[in-house]
């Protein structure tokens, strides 16, 4: 009994020995999300011995390193309640240690908080199994056990992936027992590892007996999946590259489990060895050698194979095709198809196509290793032809561009040489050259001027007639100027005479170098020579003009505004220009002249400009003044600057004036126009009431009222006319005795300027008659037989040849005249009723007033001489001679 003890002893020993290699136990706070690579915790190794160790997890989301630290692999969120899994650690005998490893979420924990064992949990291992399997199924896999089994009656319960989970059906378990059951093949590509969850029940109340755990069944890689390829096969790589230049990388993957044989690849070439290699491990193409040339095979198509186990024979392949495009660079310089060139080409010809010069390239077509470029290396030191590349056929197209001339030179040889657009690379070629042999073809050509342009100078302003040179020209085949006309072709100023025979040229008219004809001192003409077999030749002769002094500066801008300020701050500047150039020109002098220089200054001067400005204060008005201005040699002339001194705006302009009462010019010929309108109308009604000359009488058939004159069309009761008392003079004068009544006679007329009358006032005597009527005040006063300043006899003036006021002072005479013989008819038969009212004469007359003056009350057109009706029938009786009335 004793020997069984200590052989149970020493096993339970053996065993707790062997446990505690790792803790039993692992606790771990965390937070509640936890990120891929976060470190959980670390199993402690340290006791497990030196050899080799194999840790797995059984949750999926954490994985173990070697080292034994326990790293995240997904995102995880921790439940309140915790996370729980184990850790299996295998040493190199396939002894296994268990850790389990619980995780609650990071929080702090009371003081007084006692800290308890957590019981250990029943933790079935995680076990694997094979993909592919053939079966029988099902296979019978694992057993799992609860340690709450020793004291309850419990069965076993499986749920999740690979049970009630896609893939459905695919594990079972045995509920009595715990025996974990395969029903199918699994594909490990697509589900690399299954866990699903075990729970323990009670038989009795169906009430789990221990915490649900996760059963982790790991599917065991096959090589059953042949590596692919995954990259692009196409590649591009120069030619003639040196030996070693990578040209590509070939790409492929392979499904199998990573980091085994299963997917280590290895790639390898199955043609072209010779021109290329391949990496086996890497998949690298590289050159492997420095004679890949374009021009013998662009393209090259290599056979890759690619084959998993690290290429074993019993290894999964596929094989594919690279394609490797050999880039072109510029290794071939253009060569000429002949090794001479000859071509013709007639004298004085231009701009002729004369030779095509082709050539090969073997570089890549309508590219800069392609393309030509030609150039002319010799014989071209004239410039008499030019090549270009056609950009279709790559030819050589060589013009002349100038005329050859046959009397000096029969055959042009050049050289050409023909290159890239790019330079040579990768050879030891040059570019190539080719001669060219021209031959130049005779014709009959006209007469030639020894210099083709002329250039003679001239002083400006020298006599017409001057002879200025000759321009002469010879016959290239005779070497002669003998019977060669010369005319000209073109003259603008028509300033030049070319001899016909003798080729001299002779001023027509002066030559102004200031003229708009002459650009940069130059006037051109052009001369044309004649041969007798009428060919010709074209010359030009430039003339530059020499400049003499024989302009004087001037004043650019004469007209200046200078804006009134306080004080005499203000100031214009004057610049002056002069047509000739120097020493003729600036810089001038400037010098003020005059009455008024003392009002005015010059300061600031400079070589074309002086500032201009009072000296004292001026008003505002308009001022002329006057500037001697001379240039470098003395030569000018006085010159008047015109300065408006104002009242400015912002912008330096004067402001308008403001309205005056005072008139103007035209205000003052307006109104001298109407007047003199007003005046005419008034003359015409004089004439029309005046005699020719001689006493008027009035008619003696007056009516029994005894009144001289008869009022009119009036439709009330009329105003009282009292005649004033006149007098005439014993002498015959225009003079109103006052002795003999004091009469006077005043005349008040107010008239508006358009000749309407809008106020008048008569009075005759001590009475008084009064109209009011539109237009002009006017002012007649007669007494005592002075009319305004002047005294007038009976003296009788013609019209014609009156001035206007003349007449009207005539006219005035004659109305005193009349009025003095009616006076004077009236004392003689009415001496006791000097004044005389008149009666109511009834219905008004048709003639209306016959007053001289009311004819003044009509608008001023004459229109009314036309029909004249009643008024003018009684005014022609009152107006009727004595004779005419049977007087004496």
């Amino acid at each position: 009994m004793l020997q069984v003890f200590c052989h149970v002893l020493l096993l339970l020993l053996t065993c707790f020995y062997a446990e505690s290699c790792v803790q039993q136990h692992i606790e771990a706070q965390v937070p509640k999300m936890l990120e891929p690579g976060y470190v959980v915790s670390q199993v402690n190794l340290n006791g497990c011995g030196d050899g080799p160790l194999e840790l797995i997890s059984s949750d999926p989301a954490f994985t173990v390193q070697t080292d034994g630290t326990i790293l995240v692999v997904w995102v995880i969120v921790v439940p309140r309640d915790g996370r729980s899994f184990w850790i299996t650690v295998q040493d190199h005998t396939g002894h296994n240690w268990f850790v389990d490893v619980s995780l609650s979420t990071t929080r702090k924990v009371s003081k007084n908080a006692v800290l308890k064992r957590a019981k250990r949990r029943w933790s079935p291992p995680p076990f694997s199994i094979k993909e592919n399997d053939n079966g029988p199924f099902p296979k019978d896999m694992e057993m799992i056990a609860s340690d709450t089994s020793v004291n309850y009656s419990v069965y076993y319960k499986i749920n999740g992936p690979g049970v009630t989970e896609t893939p459905v059906g695919l594990f079972s378990v045995v509920p009595k027992s715990g025996l974990l059951r395969v029903h199918g093949t699994v594909d490990r590509e697509q589900y690399p590892n299954i866990v699903f969850r075990a729970h323990a029940l009670n038989s009795y109340n169906n009430q789990e007996t221990d915490d649900s755990l996760p059963i982790t069944v790991i599917i065991e890689d096959e090589n059953d999946n042949a590596p692919q390829f995954s990259g692009p096969m196409d590649f591009t790589v120069q030619e003639r590259c040196a030996m070693g230049t990578v040209v590509g990388k070939v790409e492929a993957t392979d499904r199998d489990e990573p980091n085994t044989l299963h997917t280590k690849i290895k790639y390898s070439l199955k043609n072209g060895t010779n021109l290329f290699s391949i990496d086996g491990s890497s998949g690298v193409i590289t050159a492997a050698t420095n004679m890949l040339d374009r021009e013998t095979a662009e393209k090259y198509i290599l056979e890759t194979e690619i084959r998993d186990m690290n290429g074993a024979s019993n290894g999964l392949f596929n094989t594919g095709r690279a394609v490797v495009t050999l880039s072109d660079i510029n290794d071939n310089p253009p060569t000429f198809t002949q090794s001479q060139y000859k071509g013709k080409v007639m004298e004085n010809k231009a701009n002729l196509l004369v030779l095509r010069i082709p050539v090969e390239d073997k570089d890549l077509k309508n590219t800069p290793n392609w393309k030509a470029v030609y150039e002319i290396t010799k014989g071209n030191e004239n410039g008499n032809f030019e090549i270009k590349t056609d950009p279709i056929t790559n030819e050589g197209l060589l013009y002349v561009t100038k005329p050859l001339d046959y009397e000096k030179q029969q055959t042009a040889n050049l050289d050409l040489m023909a290159r890239n657009e790019a330079p040579l690379v990768g050879t030891t070629s040059t570019w190539q050259k080719v001669p060219v042999e021209i031959a130049v073809e005779n014709e009959d050509e006209g007469p030639e001027f020894y210099a083709p342009v002329l250039v003679l100078k001239v002083k400006e302003n020298v006599p017409n007639g001057t002879l200025i040179g000759t321009y002469t020209a010879t016959d290239p085949e005779t070497k002669s100027s003998k019977d060669i006309k010369y005319y000209k072709l073109t003259d603008r100023g028509s300033w030049i005479n070319v001899m016909e025979n003798t080729g001299e040229l002779k001023t027509a008219m002066t030559i102004d170098r200031e003229s708009p004809l002459v650009y940069n001192n130059t006037y051109n003409i052009t001369v044309k020579a004649v041969d007798t077999s009428q060919k010709t030749g074209t010359g030009t002769v430039l003339i530059l003009i020499e400049d003499v002094n024989d302009n004087v500066p001037f004043i650019t801008k004469p007209d200046q505004v200078l804006c009134s300020k306080s004080g005499t701050g203000g100031s214009v500047l004057i610049e002056a220009k002069d047509l000739d150039q120097k020493p003729y020109s600036d810089p001038f002098t400037f010098e003020l002249e005059g009455e008024n220089a003392e009002q005015w200054k010059l300061t600031g001067a400079t070589g074309t400009s002086v500032m201009l400005q009072p000296a004292k204060e001026l008003p505002n008005d308009l001022y002329q003044v006057p500037i001697l201005i001379k240039d470098l040699q003395g030569n000018g002339e006085e010159q008047k600057v015109s300065v408006r001194i104002c009242d400015c705006t912002n912008e330096g302009v004067c402001m308008p004036q403001h309205f005056s009462t005072a008139l103007g010019v035209w205000g003052v010929l307006a109104m001298l126009l109407g007047l003199l309108l007003l005046l005419l109308l008034c003359l015409l009604c004089i004439f029309v009431c005046s005699t020719k000359g001689e006493k008027l009488a009035m008619a003696d058939d007056y009516d029994g009222n005894g009144g001289m004159l008869l009022k009119s069309n009036l439709e009330a009761p009329g105003e009282e006319v009292k005649d004033a008392m006149l007098l005439m003079s014993s002498t015959g004068a225009d003079i109103i005795d006052s002795s003999k009544g004091g009469g006077f006679l005043e005349q008040h007329t107010i008239m508006s300027s358009n000749g309407a009358t809008f106020g008048q006032k008569q009075t005759y005597g001590s009475g008084m008659y009064q109209n009011n009527m539109q237009g002009l005040m006017t002012t007649n006063t007669l007494s005592s037989g002075q009319y305004n300043t002047g005294m007038y006899g009976n003296s009788y003036k013609k019209h014609s040849t009156m001035s206007t006021m003349d007449m009207w002072r005539e006219s005035g005479i004659q109305l005193d005249s009349k009025l003095a013989y009616f006076r004077g008819e009236t004392d003689g038969r009415f001496a006791d009723d000097i004044l005389r009212p008149y009666g109511y004469e009834g219905v008004g007359s048709p003639a209306g007033s016959v007053g001289c003056c009311s004819i003044l009350g009509e608008p001023e057109s004459l229109d009314f001489l036309d029909s004249l009706g009643p008024k003018f029938k009684t005014l022609a009786d009152v107006c009727t001679s004595k004779s005419q009335r049977g007087g004496k």
